[in-house]
């Protein structure tokens, strides 16, 4: 068994062992570091909700190691399944499909809809093939707060003890894509890395309008993880500020005694001290990688809040926005 280096053949054995007895353990994916319990299990999937302090109602994504376990799960399959797989699979997207009746509701938070992706990272992959079934991971973090992109993140969170697989930097590092695929058109749920326009490019068709869209009963969409308003939150307050606005914004915050940490897609004007600033950087995708990191670290500092510049408003940028303003649970410019 050939795996990332930090996990070997044996630390991946003895936590398939553990997921069979009913354990939780901590593991590498491609997106970011997930919570781990055998999906079959009821007291391991509450296990999980508990250590989490994640509602009961929000459902878990099921990870697989291949397509070919899929009708175990979801039934019956819809047409697309198969296209988006062979394009995505393995890799960041979930799909939301129909609940197989075999599955128990603590997995899909009570709903008949059920979440399922197929890891990339090697880890990932290891581990399913070793534990030979289905995995349900959310992000390995305390809910609502920054996901963990290394295995020192969740020992952070989890410091009373947890079996945490090693598996390095998660390479995308903001959690999948997921796509509904319970109407016509399918809808996305939550913005990835994997984009409206490559999803529509591979379906021959328009996806549903963005979410929320005006109108919209978000009561009859399926409940997803990463839906609500604020979530993906560093515990010290956060701030979005606009382009336009960076220069007067810092400036008033510091006149108004604020200690600001700043991550920011500029170096830092001569002259202004704040306690710390990081420059982020320009492509999406090394944004993407560096952010659950860099929100971290700042996050350490004792600062009075984190002043985040804006990033653009076009699509490559889309699960970037997204993940800033829940983690701003709403709040302005300062």
């Amino acid at each position: 068994m050939s795996v990332a280096p930090g996990a070997s053949a044996s630390d991946i054995e003895a936590a398939a062992a553990a997921l069979r007895a009913g354990e939780l353990v901590a593991f590498p994916t491609e997106t970011v570091y997930g919570l781990g319990a055998d999906a079959r299990n009821p007291d391991a999937l509450r296990r999980v909700y508990a250590l989490k302090g994640r509602p009961a109602e929000h459902p878990l994504i099921l990870h697989l190691g291949s397509i070919a376990q899929l009708s175990r799960w979801a039934h019956p399959l819809p047409a697309d399944v198969a296209r988006l797989a062979a394009a995505f699979w393995p890799g960041p997207l979930t799909l939301v499909l129909p609940r197989h009746p075999d599955v128990s509701l603590v997995l899909t938070g009570g709903q008949d809809s059920i979440a399922v992706r197929v890891p990339a990272h090697p880890v990932a992959q290891a581990l399913l093939a070793a534990f030979g079934g289905g995995i349900a991971a959310p992000s390995a973090n305390r809910y609502g707060h920054v996901s963990p992109t290394t295995a020192e993140h969740v020992r952070e969170e989890f410091p009373e003890g947890l079996r945490v697989l090693e598996g390095g930097e998660c390479e995308v590092g903001l959690e999948s894509t997921i796509l509904s695929l319970l109407e016509e058109p399918p809808r996305i749920l939550r913005p990835g890395m994997i984009g409206r326009s490559t999803l529509e490019a591979v379906l021959g068709r328009p996806l549903a309008g963005d979410v929320p869209t005006a109108g919209l009963d978000q009561r009859a969409l399926p409940r997803v993880p990463g839906s609500t308003a604020a979530h993906y939150a560093p515990r010290t307050p956060l701030y979005l500020v606009a382009g336009d606005r960076w220069a007067m914004t810092l400036t008033e915050a510091l006149a108004a005694g604020e200690t600001p940490a700043v991550l920011a897609r500029s170096a830092a004007p001569v002259g202004v001290t704040v306690r710390a600033w990081r420059c982020a950087p320009q492509d999406p995708e090394s944004y993407g990688h560096a952010l659950y990191a860099l929100l971290r670290e700042l996050d350490k500092l004792d600062a009075s809040c984190i002043l985040v510049e804006r990033v653009p408003d076009t699509e490559p940028w889309e699960a970037i926005r997204d993940r800033l303003t829940r983690a701003a649970r709403g709040r302005g410019a300062l």
